[in-house]
């Protein structure tokens, strides 16, 4: 296959951009969209998710998939998906993507990790006064008809102390959002941190847990993530204390904070993420949770508000079209990353190929035994593969991406412009 960039070459192509099809799903907001037909591909975007099998049967021309949080791209579908060249994550988390075997067929995956921080910072900072006021309870009381005006149990938030387990981009941003409010910050994280503002950093898990009255968590889902809140650090926590959670529904135990609810040692709860969510919006929602006191429970919405939409379907756009017009892979999760400078008056070709040895020495024999010239070239590698950008005059450049590809190492080679 045969890329052009539009602003290095005018020849015609053996691939036109009108060719290359993306497919989006799961609603993702339509600046991505018109980003794309900017660029001149051809796209398709869906409002709702798909199934595994119906992506398999659509996967097979689409060369980007564009998803959210929602969709499982799973091992069939990438290996169903054979001119594939990317995925896209209109989300912060990849955790719904088969990463390890998107690495291995060469198709790297983007995501929006920072782009909707401050919607997911200012949820929480909603939530912790929220619970200090049982206003979730006081709000539904109301809609039934009772009149329940009581001061009982509701607390101002200044002076409290938030404690936060995860201190990325988002957990810091809670944290200086916080101290506007005038509460204590402490935090924990397994990475060295600079604090923000007064937020203090403390050694241990079971520290922040104990020394404050709402504990919020910013981690990742990760094997040591895993159920990270059980019934052993609900009890380490100070009695009424309040606990929210909008980063991944496997790190809390379900059950363990539903009995510590009931028993009234957890004094509330927000919880936006669940270990199992509904597939679509028209699916019924069932929980532990559902109904108990002082429990906030919202539909996986932290980063859902139209500025943050907007921001993800701008900086995935962006990431996607670079890799398809330059053959960058700056910001993938899962991929060597490589941002090779465009040499103008040259032929780029791509590579990916298995990480072994040698294969570097057979790429340049090609290129030397062709009397090829090389303009510039970067290699980076991961534990599995290496991929090579390379640049050269134009004259042989076909012929050098012909045998590249037939050696038996080479995953994935193309002529990008």
């Amino acid at each position: 296959m045969r890329y052009v960039l539009r602003s290095t070459l005018t020849a015609p192509t053996s691939f036109p951009k009108s060719s290359i099809k993306i497919l989006l799903l799961e609603n993702i907001h339509p600046v991505a969209a018109d980003a794309f037909r900017m660029e001149g591909f051809a796209v398709e975007a869906l409002k709702s998710s798909l199934r595994e099998s119906e992506i398999i049967e659509r996967i097979a021309d689409v060369h980007v998939l564009g998803i959210r949080s929602k969709t499982q791209v799973t091992p069939a579908i990438l290996d169903a998906g054979k001119r594939l060249l990317s995925i896209g994550a209109f989300c912060i988390g990849t955790n719904q993507i088969a990463l390890a075997h998107a690495n291995k067929r060469g198709v790297p995956a983007f995501n929006a990790p920072f782009s909707n921080t401050r919607s997911v910072a200012e949820l929480i900072l909603a939530e912790v006064v929220m619970l200090s006021r049982h206003l979730g309870d006081r709000s539904r009381e109301v809609h039934e008809g009772r009149w329940r005006k009581v001061a009982i149990g509701s607390h101002e938030v200044r002076g409290r102390t938030l404690g936060i387990v995860g201190y990325g981009h988002i957990g810091s941003q809670v944290g200086v959002l916080a101290e506007a409010f005038g509460m204590r910050v402490v935090f924990y994280d397994i990475v060295a941190k600079l604090p923000m503002g007064n937020n203090r950093s403390m050694p241990t898990l079971d520290g922040v847990l104990a020394e404050s009255d709402f504990v919020t968590l910013h981690v990742p889902e990760t094997p040591q993530t895993k159920n990270l809140i059980g019934r052993a650090e609900l009890a380490r926590m100070k009695p009424g204390a309040c606990l929210l959670n909008a980063s991944r529904g496997t790190v809390v135990e379900i059950d363990a904070l539903a009995d510590g609810i009931t028993r009234g040692h957890i004094g509330g709860a927000a919880v936006d993420v669940y270990p199992d969510e509904p597939e679509g919006n028209s699916d019924a929602f069932v929980s532990q949770l559902r109904n108990l006191p002082n429990m906030i429970l919202t539909p996986h919405i932290g980063g859902s508000t139209e500025e943050a939409q907007e921001a993800i379907g701008r900086e995935v756009s962006a990431a996607l079209a670079k890799w398809i017009n330059q053959g960058s892979t700056l910001g993938a999760v899962n991929f060597p990353n490589v941002d090779l400078p465009v040499t103008k008056g040259a032929h780029r070709i791509l590579n990916i190929h298995k990480n072994v040895p040698g294969v570097l020495r057979d790429i340049n024999k090609i290129v030397s035994d062709r009397n090829a010239n090389i303009r510039a070239q970067h290699l980076s590698t991961d534990s599995e593969i290496g991929y090579l950008v390379m640049d050269l005059d134009q004259d042989l450049s076909h012929d050098v991406k012909k045998d590249i590809a037939a050696l038996p190492t080479s995953i994935r080679t193309r002529i990008l412009f």
